[in-house]
């Protein structure tokens, strides 16, 4: 039997097929242009479809209508809930919580089973800790790389870039382009730094997942920590099954 997992964030729409736990196909979209059509790519009919998204009702409405158009199968949608798998949730109202953050989190305690930090960077960046217990003990939402940069390009007005900066440097920028995107390396590497060290009043955790689009560049600073690029696809299996 054949699932496509579609993980719909803020930037991309990832998606992957698989037969069992295979990977058979995988892809993303952009979010902001995606069509129904764009299903296709997948080659191969799925037997079923498992969606985790933060998109918003109507990228939600345009997905489930092109799968039931491109495959006639059912879509079912992964929910934040109050507890799932061996992870209870710290949300008072667990619909709160983006089922991003939710479906990392599970996948994360059934993959280590013991006291851990998620962290996701993406258009934002979120960090969730478990206790030896599988127990949410609350989280942090961040701005993403982009972001950081982009708001404040848009606020301050005699700071200009003028070209790309890849290098994951964190020296002394000796130019604008430099300064701004080494300043973002900076605030990595402090989050970083702290995560290892342990947040104050917390044990420091066993283990540390990064996930997200922007997982590879922390990972450059953040020696120890394991990249697990399809945590939250990985988590709807527990979510969902």
């Amino acid at each position: 039997m054949k699932r496509l997992e579609l993980d719909a964030g803020n930037t991309f729409i990832k998606w992957r097929l698989l037969d069992e736990e295979r990977v058979l196909e995988r892809g993303r979209w952009l979010t902001a242009e995606f069509a129904a059509e764009q299903l296709l790519a997948c080659r191969q009919p799925p037997s079923e479809v498992w969606l985790a998204s933060v998109a918003g009702e109507g990228l939600n409405q345009v997905l489930a209508e092109g799968v039931e158009r491109c495959w006639q199968v059912p879509l079912r949608r992964a929910l934040t809930v109050a507890e799932a798998a061996g992870v209870r949730n710290s949300y008072e109202d667990p619909s709160r919580m983006g089922v991003d953050r939710w479906l990392a989190m599970l996948a994360a305690w059934n993959r280590v089973g013991q006291s851990c930090c998620v962290v996701d960077c993406g258009s934002a960046i979120t960090v969730d800790l478990l206790d030896a217990e599988g127990c949410h003990q609350g989280g942090y939402i961040l701005p993403g790389i982009r972001l950081m940069q982009q708001s404040l390009l848009g606020n301050t007005a005699e700071v200009r870039v003028d070209r790309d900066v890849v290098h994951p440097s964190v020296a002394p920028g000796c130019d604008t382009s430099s300064a701004v995107a080494h300043g973002a390396n900076l605030l990595l590497l402090a989050l970083a730094q702290q995560l290892h060290a342990g947040i104050p009043g917390l044990a420091a955790p066993a283990r540390i997942l990064v996930t997200g689009g922007d997982g590879a560049q922390l990972m450059e600073l953040m020696p120890g920590a394991e990249l697990c690029p399809d945590l939250v696809m990985d988590g709807l299996r527990w979510a969902l099954e």
